[in-house]
């Protein structure tokens, strides 16, 4: 069983124009979705297309729409009693793939909502192969929540992916090792901000065939105890370093139409191939085609298998990575 715990979910709505964006201007819409997200519902949803038993866990109370489009689609749940409804996020997208989001904070969640999620991450943890802990965190939740989960699930035999920026991510980072997860999913940006580095360089780097400084930089993190880094770097695909080796990826070519869940699909692939045995270049393959194919489509729709084509995915192995 996979755990995914989105701690700030959304009802995310696309709206889709026919021409770009013009700020002042009045648009009229091609289309539009509403769909059930927040980070870890995004993993929640490509994993149990693949067949994979999987679980979201979230704050959430029977009235609220965002568990009744969860059943619908057929995304197992477990939601912990909250006050009100889950925010609404906005994607506007344009004809070329450009995505302009603009979400919600969410609401503030009361303590006993925060002990409850945490009480019930541990409790479905204890028989899971896999525990994501993904997104933002609203109000009422402190930064350093994530790194507190973290160390509880340290004895239990599952693995932890970590997939957050901001604030918890460098308050996660701040207690390595002890708040090390098996799995840490940083852009270009985040990783950057954890290292030292130059995110804009970082990305120009490895889209001019160079990805040593991206796994350069991801090994500093594996040097503090995280188990694998997963380096998502859009258009340029990504960079994998484990204590093992280090693999860098470039994806096909394609005509974007969203990047929304883009690298909650990478994160979801990346786990998905675990789950089959897969080497670090497989699971890098895996997760380069699973966020490539969510690129590919419009709105809010995320990947199936059938999507996914890691075949088309160029896998290098690179050489042990320079600390910086």
């Amino acid at each position: 069983m996979i755990v995914t715990l989105t701690a700030n979910p959304s009802m995310d709505r696309t709206v889709s124009l026919d021409g770009a964006l013009v700020r002042g201007s009045v648009h009229r819409a091609s289309g539009s979705t509403t769909d059930p997200g927040g980070k870890g519902v995004n993993v929640a949803r490509v994993i149990s297309s693949a067949g994979k038993g999987c679980t979201a866990v979230l704050p959430g109370n029977g009235s609220d729409p965002l568990l009744a489009a969860l059943g619908a689609i057929g995304v197992r749940y477990r939601a912990v009693p909250t006050l009100g409804a889950a925010r609404i996020n906005l994607t506007v997208s344009e004809p070329d793939g450009t995505t302009t989001k603009i979400n919600e904070p969410g609401a503030t969640v009361a303590s006993d909502t925060v002990d409850g999620l945490f009480a019930t991450i541990l409790d479905l943890a204890a028989h899971a192969e896999w525990v994501v802990l993904s997104g933002s965190v609203p109000p009422g939740i402190s930064a350093g929540w994530y790194g507190e989960l973290v160390r509880a699930m340290a004895n239990l035999e599952c693995k932890v992916a970590v997939d957050t920026s901001d604030d918890p991510l460098t308050a996660l980072a701040a207690g390595f090792p002890d708040t090390a997860p098996d799995l840490i999913k940083p852009n270009a940006e985040e990783l950057a901000q954890l290292t030292g580095s130059d995110g804009d360089e970082l990305e120009r780097a490895a889209a001019a065939g160079d990805p040593s400084p991206t796994a350069s930089a991801a090994a500093i993190l594996v040097d503090r105890g995280a188990g694998a880094v997963l380096a998502t770097l859009g258009a340029a695909g990504a960079v994998l370093v484990t204590a093992d080796g280090a693999w860098s990826a470039i994806p096909p070519r394609i005509t974007p139409r969203s990047t929304v869940g883009a690298g909650d699909s990478s994160l979801a692939g990346y786990i998905l191939a675990d789950l089959d045995g897969a080497d670090g270049g497989g699971r890098l393959a895996r997760a380069v085609a699973y966020g490539t194919a969510a690129t590919a489509l419009p709105g809010t729709q995320l990947p199936t298998p059938a999507h996914a084509r890691e075949g088309d995915v160029t896998i290098r192995t690179l050489d042990q990575p320079i600390r910086a």
